[in-house]
Formats: C-alpha cells, structure tokens, sequence
C-alpha cells in the first residue's frame, strides 16, 4: 500500500523515545516537551511554544485566549477539516462560514469583506453582527493544505473590523507568505502533529505566539491550571492537554529532517505537476507568487474524481477525497454560511488527494500518474 502522506520515521526517533523510555520521563514534565515547542517556535520564527496534545487543542486553547466566549462568532472557512470548527463550537461559540475561493481553496477574502461591510457594525468597540448584535470576535484564516491566502489584506481587515486573528497553521508548517512563516501573522497560530503531517508526533500540536503573557497562559491551562508547584491548587477551570515527553522526543527528532522533508514535499509537487500536466481536464491548486508552499498534500481537481479514486485505490494506492464542506455536515448546518456560487460544493465534488509521503520514490511517482491517466 502506498500511503496517502504516511510517516516518515528516518532520523533519532528510536534513540530519543529510548532515552525517554530508560531515564522514566515519559508524561508531560520532560525536557524535550521545552526542546520540542522551541525548535517548532524558532522555526516559525516565533518567540514562544506551547506544546498541547493535538492541534484541536491548541485552537481551543487558542480560542480561549483570544477571549471567544459563549454565543460570540468566529469566521472561518468553509472547507476545512472539521476540527476547525469544532475548536469554535468548544468555546460555546458559533461559526461564520465563508465560501473559498475556487483556484486557491482558500478562504474568499472577497466575500470576507463583502460580509462586514453588509453584514457587521461596531457596538461598544466590537465588531457585530446586525441581525442579533453577537459579536464577532475572531477570525480564523485555515492554511488548507499549506497554501496561503492573502495575509495583508487579511490582518488589514481584522484590524478595520477590530477582529482577533488567530491562525489555523496546523497544515502549513514550513509555508511562508512574503518571508513570513504562518502562524507568526495572527495573536496565536496553531500546528498539529498527526500520523499525516509534514512532521509527526503520532498526536500533538504547538501553539506558536510572540505574546509572552498569552504563551504563559496557554501552558498554565493546558497543564490543569495547577498554580503551586507543591500543593494541588488550582485557580481556574483548566485542561489534561500537555503534550507528552515521549511523544515531544519523537518530534524533536522529526523538527531535525524537516528541512529535508520540505525538499522532498516540494519535489514530489513538481513531479506530479509534470506527469499530470494537461492530463484530461486535471487543474492544481492555485498557489500565488507571495507564497512560498510546503506542499503539504498533492491535490487534484477532476469531474473524474470518483472513478480516480476507485482506479487508485484499488491498485493501493491510498487516496482520499477532499473534506466534505462544513455546511453540510449536520451539526453545522445551521451555522450561517455566507456564498455567492457554492464553490465548496464544487471543489468538494471534484478534488482528491494522492500518495504523497515523503518517503516515496520517483519510480512509484509515475505509476501512480499512469494509473491515472488511465483514466483519461
């Protein structure tokens, strides 16, 4: 089976989780927790890192922070995996979810502006929706797949509105727009580390921030809220979501291939661009000059979508369709979703994501554009 983006264990995993393993340092207190959200905070080139379980835990954690409080609103995208909005909907918060911008897959800054305009005022300072004067206090920009949308427009209207930013990096580490690192744009971003990503921990994620205030806060929560370090006091409602030394050791050794697994991720990208370029009605995402991608996931757009994933899956070659857009699910589809054409429907229809992983070799590259092109 060739995996859709599987882990790539190739560095001091085994002698790291070892060391854990013999010195009795395996739950939350360890040295490579620290050594771990340093070299993912330097690397985003951000002053803090606060290691959580996962990276839903890092949004909600995130969240938090920014002060999302019941009943407020969070803008976001609609198509995203669902642990975006799940984050907002822990809070007691409630999501806006905007269409995407068909070429790029991300958030459709157009309709993001078009929404405040029409749609918002200001009361008491904050940013409201008019129909029932909740605010809305954040918005979060999703990096899908580790491309970027436009974060200067983006931060200039968080700043008009008077709107919190707060970064779902959790697909993008290694993505940069104009020079900059994601999750370096917004109060706080968010990565996580699962079996899937660019890096792994097997469960984990990072909250990355250059608020020290907001970074001493965020590792006080998600350790219990404890404030002794004798006593078992605690002075407020906090959460079990500190990552653990064995698993940190793990990503402190995989931080140490990143760099070599970003080349690859890029190599991989521009080999299946050549072997699929004009390949039957096939298009890439969109990804704009400012953006420097480390693609993530290699995704196509196809009407064949259904019959490629069949054709490669059956030759196991893992392949996965894009997220079903949250408006559709049913927990949210109440939640206002704000589009002109529905293009989630569209790209949701239509996009699917190939094996990828890393450590995947040219030779097994090609066979899977073969298979496809069969297709065609």
């Amino acid at each position: 089976m060739l995996l859709l983006s599987g882990p790539n264990i190739a560095g001091n995993e085994w002698k790291y989780v070892k060391d854990c393993l013999d010195t009795g340092w395996v739950s939350s207190v360890g040295a490579y927790v620290t050594q771990f959200e340093n070299m993912v905070a330097e690397f985003a080139e951000c002053k803090y890192g606060v290691a959580t379980s996962n990276g839903t835990a890092a949004l909600q954690i995130a969240l938090q922070l920014a002060g999302v409080q019941r009943h407020d609103y969070v803008i976001v995208p609609n198509v995203t995996f669902v642990a975006s909005v799940n984050s907002i909907k822990y809070t007691g918060a409630d999501p806006i979810l905007i269409d995407v911008d068909p070429h790029t897959w991300q958030m459709d800054l157009e309709l993001v502006e078009e929404f405040l305009k029409k749609e918002t005022g200001e009361k008491d300072g904050k940013c409201v929706y008019l129909k029932n004067n909740r605010v809305i206090r954040c918005i979060m920009p999703v990096h899908v797949l580790g491309n970027v949308c436009d974060m200067d427009r983006l931060m200039n209207l968080a700043g008009q509105y008077k709107i919190k930013v707060i970064e779902d990096s959790t697909e993008s580490l290694g993505s940069y727009y104009r020079g900059t690192h994601t999750g370096g744009f917004g109060l706080m971003g968010c990565f996580s580390f699962n079996g899937n990503k660019i890096i792994t921990t097997g469960g984990g994620g990072v909250i990355v921030t250059n608020n020290e205030e907001l970074a001493q806060k965020a590792k006080h929560l998600t350790t219990q809220a404890k404030s002794d370090p004798f006593e078992y006091l605690h002075d407020e409602i906090g959460y079990n979501f500190r990552l653990v030394n064995v698993l940190a050791a793990m990503g402190v050794a995989q931080m140490e291939l990143l760099p070599s697994f970003i080349k690859r991720k890029k190599e991989i990208d521009a080999l299946y661009r050549k072997e699929l370029q004009g390949v039957g009605d096939i298009v890439f995402q969109k990804v704009e000059s400012a953006v420097d991608v480390n693609c993530w996931l290699f995704t196509i757009m196809t009407e064949r979508q259904k019959t490629v994933l069949q054709i490669l899956n059956d030759h196991k070659m893992q392949s996965r369709p894009f997220w079903v857009p949250m408006n559709r699910l049913r927990m949210f589809q109440n939640d206002i979703y704000y589009n002109k054409e529905d293009k989630s429907d569209y790209i949701y229809k239509r996009c699917l994501s190939i094996p990828c992983s890393t450590n995947i070799k040219d030779v097994e590259i090609s066979a899977v554009a073969e298979k496809i092109k069969l297709v065609y």
